[in-house]
Formats: structure tokens, C-alpha cells, sequence
């Protein structure tokens, strides 16, 4: 008893200080029930020295969730719950933000072992984001000689005409854009999904980094999954309003959400202010990893999260595009309530 004591006070003072109240056991009726989303949350101060990383401690990091979101009793069995030695296992960075401020290569590389560990052939793992010139200048163009898995950039694999996100609103078509140059009725009305997610990957683990957008609130799970799978996406870019109806609805996508087997939050450093440029000094160290297979719930965290930081740094708090993430609720991609998430602190 003592010891279960000890390990509940433990999760409430982390979750605490990370801004999220674990709630453990509680009940739920009626229309809830089966809507509850459960997050693990992996803490070690010592992931993170002056800002670099630590990778032995962050592949531990790694273990320790997927035990305990999975329940499994090794590594091998927790990753085989969740993809297969046949599938094709994409890895969703966020990389235009750098090694820093990104996602960071260390925590790549954890799952990366873990999967070759499990049986997944490295040609298999693909590690992807939208623009391979991204991905190199973070340091991931250095896996393929590392690991001998892919890198790969989804708007160099080219557009599926057959898969596409469609919307009366019209885009200003540019350069690398499917349609563009080509005069047809309603081109730019269709935002086309990549080659690389239609025909490529069969499953997809999602590895954002805990960092502010000044349009999406979070650059986390659906927002990093949504841009960055189809073309044509400065027609909803640059507004919130359209922002929070397009992300969503990319995410539905069977092709896309479908495909998400997990999705960890890359919480080592929070950054509240700077979206895409790396500031540091606008950055809180964590240490933290967060895993769950519910994008939303992650990404309503994160929000807090950010909420947070930006308070305790007395900054001006922003405007959080809060429709977004009821949004997706609505279209079943997640869950948005906060008192329908369950956190719990890895042992």
C-alpha cells in the first residue's frame, strides 16, 4: 500500500508540475463511456544537460512508456502491439525548427532501436517529415548511414491524384503544388495527400516536439501530421479559422489518422515562444516524454502546457485556437475534454 501511495503522490507532483492533473480510476457514464483518452507521462531530469541530450537515459525513457502505455512485460511485445515486422513504420518529425527546438534526434534514434530490437527491418522505418532539406539540417540525413533506415521528405515523393483533402475554399497554387500548371475547372480546391503516406507507409508513430505555433496553438500531433502530408496548404496556413477546419478533417482521413499507431509528445524542452525559429530563452527544460494513442488529448496538454510556461515567464498569453481540438473531437480523431484524460506517471 505504501508503495502504490508513493507512486500516486509521485505522478500528481509531476503532473502538477507540468501543468496536467492525473486522474486515475475515475468513473464514467452514459455517453463517455469509451471516449476517455490516457496519457503516460516519462520523467528524468537528467535527459537533459544545457540543453543537449542524453541519449542512453532518453532510450530508457522511451522503454519505460511504451511498457506502461501498452502494458506489455518486455519492449519486443509492446512494440509488436503496436505495428508489425510487415509494415512499413513512419516516423513523423517536426524538423523545420531545428535539432533543438524540433524534434530531437535523440529520441528518433530510442524508437528507431526499439523497432529494429522488435524485428522491423531498418528499410522498413522510414523517418519523414515534409521537406527533406528540413530533415537534413536537423540531423537526421545521418540515420540512413547510422541505422541503414529512410529518410524521406513527403513533398519530394510527389502527389497521389487518387487521395485528396477537397474544399470549396481555393488555393494560390505554387511551385511543387500537384496542380499547379494546370488550367482545369476547380484546381486548387483539392489539397493532394503524398505519395510516401499512400503508398509507402502502412503505419505511422507520431514524434513532435512540446513548441508554440501562433495559428495552430501547438505544433503537436495533428498539426505536425496535417501540412505536412498534402500540398496546397496556404489556403489555410495563414488563418486560425480555416486552420481549425482543415487540420481536423486532414487528420479524418482514413489514409491518415487511420494509419497512427502512437503518437509521443517530445516534451524534454518546452519552447512558448518562437514557432518555427529556435529560442532557448523562451524554453523550459522538462524532461519529459509523453506517450498516447490519442493525438487530441496530447495536444490539449501541450496547450496548457505552453499556457503555463508563458505565464510563469510573465509573457502576454496567446490566443489558443481552441476550435482546432474540439474540432477533431467532433470527427472522433480524439479527445478534447480535459476531464476525460487520464495522466499517469511511468514507473
Amino acid at each position: 500500500m505504501r508503495g502504490w501511495f508513493i507512486l500516486w503522490l509521485s505522478a500528481v507532483l509531476v503532473a502538477g508540475a507540468a501543468g496536467v492533473s492525473p486522474r486515475t480510476g475515475f468513473e464514467l457514464t452514459g455517453a463517455d463511456k469509451g471516449r476517455r483518452a490516457r496519457v503516460v507521462i516519462v520523467q528524468d531530469a537528467d535527459a537533459i544537460e544545457t540543453f543537449n541530450t542524453r541519449p542512453d537515459r532518453i532510450r530508457a525513457m522511451v522503454n519505460r512508456g511504451l511498457l506502461a502505455l501498452t502494458g506489455k512485460s518486455n519492449a519486443t511485445t509492446a512494440w509488436l502491439s503496436l505495428v508489425s515486422t510487415q509494415d512499413t513504420v513512419g516516423l513523423k518529425v517536426f524538423s523545420a525548427a531545428g535539432a533543438i527546438s524540433g524534434t530531437r534526434p535523440a529520441v528518433v534514434a530510442a524508437v528507431v532501436q526499439g523497432l529494429i530490437s522488435a524485428g522491423v527491418p531498418p528499410g522498413k522505418i522510414v523517418i519523414w517529415d515534409k521537406h527533406l532539406a528540413d530533415l537534413r539540417a536537423a540531423g537526421f540525413a545521418d540515420f540512413e548511414r547510422r541505422f541503414g533506415v529512410r529518410v524521406a521528405g513527403s513533398a519530394e515523393a510527389g502527389y497521389d491524384e487518387k487521395h485528396f483533402y477537397e474544399t470549396p475554399l481555393l488555393g494560390n497554387l505554387i511551385w511543387g503544388d500537384y496542380e499547379f500548371g494546370k488550367k482545369r475547372e476547380g484546381a486548387g480546391r483539392k489539397s493532394f495527400v503524398s505519395k510516401l503516406v499512400s503508398q509507402d507507409l502502412t503505419k505511422i508513430i507520431m514524434i513532435t516536439p512540446l513548441l508554440n505555433h501562433y495559428q495552430a496553438g501547438v505544433i503537436g500531433n495533428l498539426y505536425s501530421l496535417a501540412p505536412g502530408s498534402v500540398d496546397n496548404t496556404l489556403r489555410f496556413e495563414s488563418d486560425a479559422t480555416r486552420l481549425a477546419d482543415a487540420v481536423p478533417e486532414l487528420v479524418a482521413l482514413p489514409i491518415l489518422g487511420d494509419r497512427v499507431a502512437l503518437n509521443i509528445v517530445d516534451a524534454l524542452i518546452c519552447q512558448y515562444e518562437g514557432e518555427y525559429h529556435s529560442k532557448l530563452h523562451y524554453s523550459t527544460v522538462l524532461g519529459q516524454l509523453r506517450f498516447s494513442t490519442d493525438p487530441v488529448a496530447l495536444d490539449v496538454l501541450s496547450l496548457k502546457e505552453l499556457e503555463r510556461q508563458r505565464k510563469a515567464a510573465k509573457l502576454p498569453p496567446l490566443k489558443q485556437n481552441l476550435d482546432l481540438y474540439r474540432n477533431a473531437s467532433w470527427l472522433e480523431v480524439g479527445v478534447s475534454e480535459e476531464r476525460l484524460i487520464q495522466v499517469e506517471l511511468a514507473p
